[in-house]
């Protein structure tokens, strides 16, 4: 029993330097690790060490840094490869990016965010960074105002107060709810400014075999690229059609109707 709670402590350590890289820095001291990991430098550095042999670190020979490395990559690949919604959705969202030089974006909800599947960027709407593996609030993104279609209680899930990242995020539940209905009955959502500035996008859900909320897909963009003003009709069609072909490749067959007399 306590070989294995030191199993589990050494993994729970590693996990925890690992971590630290989330935090925006790309290359990182010894000691930005343990003030970052809360253990001692000297732990710090002997778990890197052991990291590094297994390549899920690579330290820079020059600066003496750590960086994540290449074994995490091939962990990632294989994990999303084998997500069923990734699978079904990536060739369709890179198509709707090429056709449209807009941004597509895939994501589910995990816990009280939006988890991103995959992205891809048309040239109207170019990154330098990719978004898979991000997360993103719920109430201030069109991806997430599609996966709280399926959140019976979505004050549970997100708490009393919602924050607002600018002028344009929902703040109250009241507004959210309005929003979430409209959604529900338009079979789209929009977000205009609400998590970044100059910024908007469109977005539908995807559902599974059961009917079930389980991921959603967006196209968005700079705000003169997006133009909604003009557009929303046409992109909101585009979006609505590729999560559709999305649903049905994961299963879904269209909603249930109960014959008239039938129970």
């Amino acid at each position: 029993m306590a070989a294995e709670a030191g199993t589990n402590q050494s993994v729970e350590r590693a996990a925890t330097v690992l971590g630290a890289f989330l935090e925006g820095r790309a290359e990182l001291r010894v000691s930005d690790v343990a003030k970052h990991s809360g253990l001692g430098q000297s732990t710090a550095s002997r778990l890197l060490a052991t990291l590094e042999q297994i390549d899920y670190v690579e330290r820079d020979p020059v600066s003496g840094l750590y960086r994540l490395g290449p074994a995490l990559i091939t962990l990632a690949g294989v994990a999303v490869n084998q997500h069923p919604v990734h699978r079904e959705a990536r060739q369709r969202a890179q198509d709707l990016a090429h056709d449209l030089g807009l941004g597509a974006n895939v994501a589910e909800r995990r816990g009280d965010t939006m988890f991103y599947l995959c992205n891809f960027e048309g040239k109207l709407a170019p990154k330098s960074f990719v978004l898979m593996g991000q997360r993103n609030p719920l109430h201030a993104t069109g991806i997430g105002k599609c996966l709280l279609l399926g959140v019976p209680d979505r004050r549970a899930l997100l708490g009393d107060d919602l924050r607002r990242y600018t002028p344009n995020t929902p703040a109250t539940h009241a507004e959210l709810d309005r929003i979430v209905g409209q959604v529900r009955t338009q079979g789209y959502a929009t977000e205009v400014e609400e998590l970044a500035l100059g910024r908007a996008c469109i977005a539908a859900p995807i559902l599974d075999r059961a009917g079930e909320v389980v991921a959603g897909i967006s196209i968005s963009g700079p705000l003169s690229a997006m133009d909604l003003e003009r557009r929303e009709e046409e992109l909101a069609r585009r979006v609505i059609e590729v999560a559709d072909s999305i649903s049905i490749g994961l299963g879904y067959l269209g909603p249930v109707h109960t014959p008239a007399g039938r129970p």
